[in-house]
This record gives C-alpha cells, structure tokens and sequence, in this order.
C-alpha cells in the first residue's frame, strides 16, 4: 500500500513541476507539441529511474560509509551527466531508431534539475531501494502527464484567437498557472489514502 501512495502522491499531489517548480525548463521548451513532450517524457522516465538507482548506491556505499555526505550535489550531477552519456552511447550501438527518436532529448535531460531534485529527494526522505525506484518512476510518469496535457493545451491555444498582448508568452504562463492551480486539487488526496488504508 506504501507503494500505491508514494505513486498516486508523486503524480497527483506533489507533481515534480506543478507543485515542487521542478524542471520548468523543459516543460516551458519542449511542450509546443504533444509528440515532443510524450518523447521527452519517455526520456525523462528511463533517466530518472536508472540515476535514481546508480545515485542511491553511490550514496550508501560510497558517500556514507566514507563521511563524504557534503559531495552529495556535487557527486550526482557528475553521474547524472555521465550517465546520459552512456546511455546515448549504448543506445546509438544497440537501438539506433531509439535513439533517433530520444536522440535530441537525452542532451537536454543532463540539465533538466528535476533529475537531481529526485535524487536528492529520495535520500532526503530515507526511502529504501525499492521505494526510490517508486518514487523516482512515478515521478516521471507525472512530469510527463503535466509535460502532455501542457503541450496539449498549447496546440490548442494555436488555434484561438487571442488578444494581441495575450499572444505567446504571456498565455503559456498563464496555461501554466491554471494547470498547477487544477493540480492543487488533489492536495489531500494522499492524507485521505493513508486513512482509508490505515497508515495512519
């Protein structure tokens, strides 16, 4: 059940971009169309994950045992990088239509902050292994959701007729704003689970 809720609650209530402000770079840059952001969000979800896996590990074996806590930040976004870089490289020689199709975002996903938000996060709420790995892909599943229904709106938007000083920036922001607005409706959602399940 802890399993449920970590997911229901990383994509719903705590949504990474619409309620932790996680990754707006990517989700303002590569919402202009649906295709686009369901392949940045395929990205995102593999990255996420397995960096999340690679990163816990570093943590517990290396940066723990060795007293090493104060290289944390440090220490993930050089394996983050890294490993973006081999997973292009692998990916180039294994799967070169994957790679075509991810191609373009897998540079973009070394910069993207939510990556490292969630791995940071992860350790920060002692979760174990298992519950990282949760943790993280349900993550991603809702950056994708909020990155999908965002660019959704905005082709949409393309076919509206807009006052002139409403065009381009200004409605994006404005899109967006309501979309988090529409996400704070689920606050609670997760208190009410714990009760109905009996976690607390």
């Amino acid at each position: 059940m802890e399993y449920i809720l970590i997911f229901i609650s990383a994509i719903f209530v705590n949504n990474i971009v619409l309620s932790q402000f996680l990754g707006i770079c990517p989700f303002l840059g590569v919402s202009k169309k649906v295709s686009t952001a369901l392949g940045m969000s395929a990205a995102v979800a593999f990255v996420m994950t397995l960096a999340t896996i690679v990163t816990y590990i570093i943590q517990k074996t290396v940066l723990d045992a060795f007293g090493l806590q104060y290289l944390q930040t440090i220490a993930f976004i050089l394996v983050i990088a890294a490993l973006v870089q081999m997973v292009e490289i692998v990916m180039k020689k294994v799967s070169p239509a994957l790679y075509q199709a991810l191609g373009i975002f897998l540079p973009l996903i070394t910069t993207n902050c939510a990556v490292l938000g969630v791995a940071i996060l992860v350790i920060q709420k002692d979760f174990s292994l298992v519950e990282s790995i949760v943790y993280a892909f349900s993550t991603a599943i809702g950056f994708g959701v909020a990155l999908t229904v965002f660019a959704g709106l905005r082709e949409q938007l393309e076919f509206s007729n807009l006052p002139k000083g409403m065009q381009g920036v200004a409605i994006t922001m404005i899109t967006a704003g309501l979309l988090s607005l529409a996400f704070m409706g689920f606050s609670g959602v997760d208190g009410g689970l714990k009760i109905v399940f009996g976690l607390e």
